[in-house]
């Protein structure tokens, strides 16, 4: 069945069934005929560069050709290389061999770049022919045998085996053909006169030549050849040369002189006048770069020659008498372009990735980047390069390509687009060079944290304050982007006096906003801290606290109240005193608590209505009720007082309380004066008078010791944390225009500063003077300056009452005057 075929048939069937491929330095050739039908298999590129069907898709595989024309497409479904358009190597190579059309497989994430090189063989596709179909020579008689007289050489755009491979005339008896090889491996026919010609037997000679390649099937290709027998002019122009070489720089000037070509002619007169032209066969390329001078036989330039375009020009020039007949003589010219540094590199981009996620890696890929430079040897040798200073940097990749990597971290906050300039560079003398901007975008990452505006907060809230509404509002930034910057706030769970925190507070997610959830109520709770966080919404998510300290502060909200007497069976209480009392005999004492602080708590109390007024006062500071003279037979047995009990908030809070007192005859007083009589001292109350001192010794140490530890701890304190100032003349619902308690307090709650004044006995006041905190230079606490001992003692005994023991922490105390 083979025999029936032509070899070429044969050749093409056994290509689908065989494709010959090899890989040689990481690159993959593949060999195939040309004029393949489309849909043909050119190979399994899945299979040969170890690529899944799978990641074919997924990674995007893509081909890029230098030919332009996209002659090849992937089987995604197969991963096979297949022919999508028709391929002509006469049309891509020419008489180029071997014939390689180079591929570029693109394959992305991660970006990966393999280099396939397509052999396109030749097959036997092309005849031989003649540019002119019938040619004319015309030979004198008198020429002798043995003369030569070139013909046209045909035409085969198939190389190799399959070009032409020789060249006959049909039999005759005058002329035989002589085969001229040249160095390049082309023939041209030669027309050899063997025997002399003779005008008046036979003035026309018609032969026919026959050019033949060595495809398989045999193509040939004939011209018919006329010669005419002329006579006389028996001497042909002869060149000195029959080959003129020259070499020339491809940016010669239009103009430039080349070389001369020179003939002789041996006859005279016009038989000896030699004109100078180009052969019959020179292409139009050739006439249009260059021009000979017809007399002087020089060659010069007549347009810009581009060596990218043609390297070589091959041409024939005639010299012909003016004789006649006339006669002509033939030589060869060829000239090799030099090339000169006369094209810029080209930078192109074949693959780039943006934008680039801020967190990348050293070292990963963002752009694929070929140069291409015409020019050829040292002039397109082409280097790449990019700023140092750029946190990218460019490694040599394959077949003159470079990969763009990451030099160093990305930081999208400071730098959210890089315009990155590669510059190329040949090897030329002078170099030539170019640039090219990339832009790559930096996609953000969720690398910051929400940011406070301030590390704590401070709220002072009013007790009963109303329930929703806003207490404060926190607030956080976050540099980085959408979601990765969209902040919520929640209130981490802690407790309260044992009570979740998020029983007495919420906060709004979306501004930060904190709302009370119910009223506070001081003598309850007096202080707390909220714990926020601000949290982003990148993944994975990234958050920070603040702390929010909240003061509550304290209203008058409670009245008074009577704890002695006790009026448990109404509002009169029952009181006894000797008829025998004397001026200052103390009758009862009437205490009251308030559950307030600081102003609001502080209690007076007054006299507002009695049967005897002249008979009875009360202390204003510790309602100790005594007769103001001595009681006499005139007074009435039963006695009615009513006595008004006061804080000193604003509103004012009130309480009353009913004396009933019965005066009785031979009623003993219960009550000693001991102003009035001082016992002598037993050994019992001097052993009572020891223990108290040491006792008094030994809470002055450890109160010493104590204020020295608070204060290292506040000094470390003060260094992390700023404290938290109140005054109560600074505070909304604190105005007293007495200005009588000063406290300023740390953010942890206890007092810091505490100053008391009176307004009505600031003339006779005393200074004391004690260093509290550490946070200050000195604080002032100044106490009223009593008119007795016994008063100094009421008035001690009013503060202690009003405050809290934790406030009385003093490092020492100077009184400035005797009291």
């Amino acid at each position: 069945m083979w025999n029936r075929l032509p070899v070429w048939q044969v050749l093409l069937w056994w290509h689908h069934l065989f494709l010959l491929w090899s890989t040689i330095d990481g690159q993959t050739r593949y060999t195939i005929s040309e004029e393949l039908k489309q849909g043909s298999v050119v190979g399994n590129l899945a299979k040969d560069l170890v690529l899944g069907l799978s990641e074919i898709y997924r990674r995007k595989l893509r081909i890029t050709s230098e030919a332009g024309k996209q002659y090849f497409s992937v089987d995604l479904g197969k991963g096979e290389l297949v022919v999508c358009e028709r391929i002509d190597r006469e049309e891509l190579c020419g008489q180029r061999v071997p014939c390689i059309l180079p591929l570029e497989i693109v394959i992305e994430n991660p970006l990966q770049l393999h280099r396939v090189d397509i052999e396109i063989q030749d097959i036997n596709d092309n005849s031989p022919s003649f540019l002119t179909k019938e040619k004319v020579l015309k030979i004198a008689e008198s020429i002798n045998p043995g003369a030569r007289f070139p013909l046209e050489s045909a035409l085969d755009p198939d190389v190799a085996a399959n070009t032409i491979r020789s060249y006959s005339i049909n039999k005759n008896d005058n002329f035989k053909l002589n085969v001229k090889n040249h160095k390049d491996g082309s023939k041209t026919p030669e027309l050899v006169l063997e025997r002399s010609l003779d005008r008046e037997k036979q003035p026309v000679h018609k032969l026919i030549l026959t050019a033949v390649d060595g495809g398989d099937p045999v193509r040939s290709g004939t011209s018919e050849i006329s010669i005419m027998v002329l006579d006389i002019n028996d001497n042909a122009p002869q060149f000195e040369r029959q080959l003129y070489e020259a070499n020339v720089n491809e940016n010669a000037a239009p103009g430039t002189q080349i070389l001369r070509v020179k003939a002789t002619d041996p006859d005279e007169g016009l038989n000896g006048k030699i004109e100078y032209a180009f052969g019959e066969q020179t292409p139009d390329s050739v006439t249009a770069l260059f021009d000979i001078d017809s007399s002087t036989g020089v060659i010069v330039i007549k347009r810009q020659l581009n060596y990218e375009q043609t390297s070589l020009y091959k041409f024939d020039i005639v010299a012909k008498d003016k004789g006649n007949p006339d006669m002509d003589g033939h030589c060869d010219v060829e000239f090799k372009m030099i090339d000169v540094n006369d094209n810029i590199p080209e930078i192109i981009v074949t693959s780039l990735t943006t934008p680039v996620p801020e967190d990348s890696p050293i070292g990963t890929v963002i752009a694929l980047i070929g140069a291409k430079d015409s020019d050829s040897g040292d002039n397109g040798k082409v280097r790449l390069s990019v700023s140092p200073k750029s946190p990218f940097k460019l490694n040599p990749s394959v077949s003159k390509h470079y990969t763009l990597v990451t030099n160093a971290p990305l930081n999208r906050e400071r730098y959210s687009q890089y315009s990155i300039e590669i510059s190329a560079s040949d090897s030329g003398k002078p170099p030539l060079s170019s640039k090219k901007t990339i832009i790559v975008d930096v996609l953000d990452v969720n690398d910051n944290p929400p940011l406070f505006s301030q590390p704590s907060y401070t709220v002072y809230v009013k007790e009963n304050y109303a329930p929703g509404k806003l207490l404060c509002s926190v607030s956080a930034t976050d540099s980085d982007l959408g979601d990765n910057a969209k902040t919520s706030y929640s209130i981490l769970e802690s407790k309260v006096q044992d009570v979740s925190v998020s029983s007495y507070v919420y906060i709004n997610s979306d501004n930060g906003s904190i709302y009370s959830m119910h009223s506070f109520d001081y003598e309850k709770l007096k202080v707390f801290q909220i714990l926020v966080q601000a949290m982003d919404h990148g993944s994975p998510s990234l958050s920070s606290n603040a702390t929010v300290h909240v003061f509550i502060l304290d209203q008058n909200d409670n009245a008074p109240a009577v704890i002695y007497p006790s009026a448990a069976l109404g509002s009169l209480s029952h009181q006894k005193m000797p008829r025998s009392a004397k001026a200052g005999y103390l009758v009862t004492k009437v205490t009251a608590v308030d559950a307030d602080s600081g102003h609001n708590a502080w209690i007076s109390y007054k006299l507002v209505e009695a049967t005897d007024t002249s008979l009875f006062s009360v202390n204003l500071y510790t309602g100790e009720v005594r007769t103001k003279r001595a009681v006499s037979e005139q007074d009435d047995s039963s006695q009615r007082l009513l006595i008004d009990i006061q804080d000193d908030g604003v509103p004012v809070q009130s309480a009353t309380v009913t004396l009933a007192i019965l005066v009785e005859d031979g009623l003993h007083e219960p009550i000693l004066d001991l102003r009035q009589k001082t016992p002598e001292p037993s050994k019992k109350s001097g052993r009572i008078t020891l223990y108290l001192i040491i006792s008094l010794a030994s809470v002055s140490v450890l109160s010493l010791v104590t204020f020295v530890i608070l204060a290292v701890k506040c000094v470390r304190n003060s260094r992390s944390s700023g404290s938290c100032c109140m005054r109560r003349d600074d505070l909304d619902g604190y105005k007293n225009p007495n200005r009588n308690l000063q406290i300023q307090l740390n953010t942890d709650g206890p007092i810091k500063y505490v100053e008391v004044l009176g307004e009505d006995m600031l003339s006779q006041s005393q200074s004391f003077r004690s260093y509290l905190s550490p946070m200050s230079e000195f604080s002032d606490f100044t106490f009223v300056k009593p008119s007795s001992t016994t008063d100094f003692k009421e008035m001690i005994n009013v503060l202690d009452a009003s405050l809290p023991d934790s406030a009385w922490t003093f490092e020492s105390q100077q009184v400035r005057s005797d009291v």
